[in-house]
């Protein structure tokens, strides 16, 4: 429905069965895309966004994880960001 998923407090592992959704594994069925999660297909739609939060101070994922994601780092100040 081109909403956004929000799950928080993930540790420095992600859970298997969300490997789709990181990947963004489509399969094209006629002219609409679909995602499939287990055994069920679901339409993709290009506004959905997943967002994955930790309160981990420093984390450190896998490198087959950081390449399937973007890693932004919140707790950068301004004078970090200055130097």
């Amino acid at each position: 429905m081109g909403k956004w998923v929000l799950i928080e407090n993930i540790g420095e592992s992600i859970e298997a069965s969300l490997e789709p959704i990181l990947l963004k594994n489509l399969q094209k069925m006629g002219t609409s895309y679909y995602l499939k999660l287990g055994d069920k297909a679901i339409q993709w739609n290009e506004d959905f966004k997943f967002y994955l939060t930790t309160t981990l101070p420093n984390p450190h994922y896998s490198p087959e994880t950081s390449v399937k994601v973007s890693i932004l780092n919140f707790a950068i100040t301004p004078t970090g960001l200055e130097e």
